[in-house]
């Protein structure tokens, strides 16, 4: 008889004092081992002992399948893998410890040799190295394939394959019982050393209750090991008969394991790990030594032993099989990673777009910051003479000595100067000198003012406007002024460019996306030579004294002020485009 270990809990607050369940276990564990030394003692080898024996070693096996099964269903995401695993693994050594005691009391027969249930008692350590390889102790993201179990399954595989390489020929293939025998044991015991070791490298890399956990099974799998030892050295010896004092270990390291898996644990921890990368370099090289063994171990089983041809057909051919099982999980293992490297470039590129973008954009607040305070004194100072301008012309309207024209006229300053006035308040606002008063807007009717606003001057340069507006658009919060002002300065640039070229369309559109408005206005013209500069304070294409440069600097500023964004290319046919996005009204507000 032999047996398995490991384990980890469910998410569970972490106590340090036993649970009710486990003072009971502890209670029928010592029940059970003191019955079955009573026995050894008292009464010896014969069909009693080896039915207490048989029996109470195949309960606590049972027990240890409900007490997994049942954390399994109280845990969730690979916390429940673990268990699962846990949970195959103990119920194939059930299934091994049934076969014992169907023999040994209800038959009353030796077990046969070969016994079919040696390969059951091996390949149930599989299933442990596997729950091993979950990690159920660190969080893990659910949409990231976690490589590193990739390649221990590869392992395992490798486990199952040396199984069968070693032991399978001369047990099935070839009957030779010594030799059998011999190797079964040396090859479980390597498999139980393998896994003891992994299990100790994973307690320096934890705290708190799982390494609580972890350690217990880990002391529990090395008294296991060493009553496998002991038995297998009765055995050869012909000193072991089932309720023998050799069982009494095996019992003990059973019932440890079973009170291991009734520890609560805490929640895996999220902090960041620095041994991830090590385990996953480290589980590369060896599921690559792995498969590097596999050519050897064929040439070696052709040429290297003195073995029947049948064992060295059955060994090479499941060298070939091993090679081609392993060889498409690295096929598969390459595509993923391939997957996940191209979903990081593709991430990494829209990051660094975007951190270009931002970029951008904080270089040009800066220089609309250094704009707006030069801007900001220039309009203080402006703003003191127009308004006694505007009082002197409202005044002169006023008079009623003055002809109708010369009234007209007065009337007519007086508004240009009163526009002068709400352009310096937008400048104060731009250069958050002034807050801006925002009401409901209509998008619609803005666009259409400003075309208006200079159609004339339009067709008398042979430009054509095209409009597309989507019927019922949403509204903006905003200042109606302001949004005027930014797209006569855009439409003005268009005029100037399609003007050189002797004419041409102009197309504006505006439509809803998602939860923004987009207005687009894109010409025919030669485009721009510096896209990326247009929005700088005082840069210009246009000759000295016919431009300032700060139209579209001013424009930057009342869309980043209305909380969008504007941007500007040329067309893939020509001309320039802008677009601006601006958010839509999510509350109504009195226009």
């Amino acid at each position: 008889m032999r047996s398995g270990h490991l384990s980890s809990r469910n998410s569970q607050p972490y106590n340090a004092d036993m649970s009710v369940g486990q003072r009971r276990w502890l209670a029928i564990s010592g029940l059970m081992i003191l019955s079955l030394v009573v026995v050894s003692l008292a009464i010896g080898k014969g069909a009693v002992a080896a039915a207490i024996s048989d029996l109470t070693c195949w309960i606590a096996l049972l027990a240890a399948v409900a007490v997994t099964f049942s954390n399994a269903l109280r845990s969730r995401g690979r916390e429940r893998s673990f268990w699962g695993l846990y949970v195959l693994g103990c119920a194939m050594w059930a299934v091994n410890q049934a076969g014992w005691t169907y023999y040994e009391v209800i038959a009353r027969k030796t077990l046969p040799d070969p016994f079919a249930g040696d390969i059951i008692l091996f390949l149930h350590c599989v299933p442990f190295m596997a729950a091993l390889a979950m990690r159920p102790h660190r969080r893990h993201d659910g949409e990231e394939l976690d490589f590193s179990t990739v390649n221990f399954f590869m392992l395992l595989i490798w486990w199952v394959f040396l199984y069968a390489f070693i032991v399978v020929p001369d047990e099935y293939v070839q009957l030779n019982s010594g030799v059998y025998s011999a190797n079964y044991d040396r090859l479980y015991l390597t498999e139980s050393v393998f896994f003891l070791g992994a299990l100790a490298i994973t307690l320096t890399r934890i705290k708190g209750s799982w390494r609580r956990l972890y350690l217990h099974l880990f002391l529990a799998g090395l008294l296991y090991t060493a009553a496998s030892m002991a038995i297998n050295t009765g055995i050869r010896l012909g000193r072991y008969y089932s309720g023998s004092l050799f069982d009494v270990p095996f019992l003990a390291s059973i019932c440890w394991m079973v009170w291991a898996f009734m520890l609560p644990c805490e929640e895996p921890d999220s902090r960041p790990q620095p041994q991830s990368s090590r385990w996953l370099t480290w589980s590369q090289r060896l599921a690559m030594l792995a498969i590097l063994s596999l050519p050897p171990m064929a040439f070696w089983a052709v040429f290297g032993l003195s073995a029947p041809a049948s064992i060295r057909s059955f060994r090479l051919l499941l060298c070939l099989a091993t090679m081609l099982i392993l060889g498409a999980c690295v096929f598969a293992r390459q595509i993923a990673m391939d997957g996940k490297l191209i979903r990081l470039l593709k991430s990494s590129r829209e990051s660094f777009e975007n951190l270009e973008r931002l970029q951008s954009q904080l270089v040009q607040k800066e220089k609309l910051a250094s704009l707006g305070e030069v801007i900001a004194g220039a309009a203080h100072d402006i703003n003191h003479p127009l308004a006694e301008v505007v009082e002197s012309c409202d005044s002169l309207a006023a008079n009623e000595n003055l002809q109708a024209d010369q009234a007209a006229t007065a009337r007519k300053i007086g508004q240009q100067a009163r526009r002068t006035q709400y352009l310096i308040s937008d400048l104060l606002s731009f250069a958050q000198q002034a807050q801006s008063e925002k009401a409901q807007v209509d998008l619609t009717a803005v666009l259409q003012r400003a075309i208006q606003l200079d159609s004339l001057r339009l067709q008398s340069h042979n430009i054509r406007v095209i409009t597309h507006f989507e019927p019922g658009l949403p509204a903006l919060i905003g200042n109606t002024n302001q949004l005027f002002q930014s797209f006569v300065h855009i439409i003005g640039n268009a005029e100037d460019a399609l003007t050189e070229v002797g004419g041409g369309e102009l197309t504006i559109s505006a439509r809803r996306q998602g939860g923004e408005v987009v207005i687009q206005f894109s010409d025919t013209g030669r485009g721009i030579r510096e896209p990326g500069r247009v929005f700088d304070p005082f840069y210009t294409t246009k000759p000295i004294g016919k431009g300032t440069g700060l139209g579209l600097s001013a424009t930057y500023g009342v869309v980043q002020d209305h909380g969008g964004h504007i941007s500007c290319y040329n067309g893939p046919e020509g001309g320039a485009v802008f677009v601006i996005r601006l958010p839509i009204a999510e509350v109504a507000v009195p226009a």
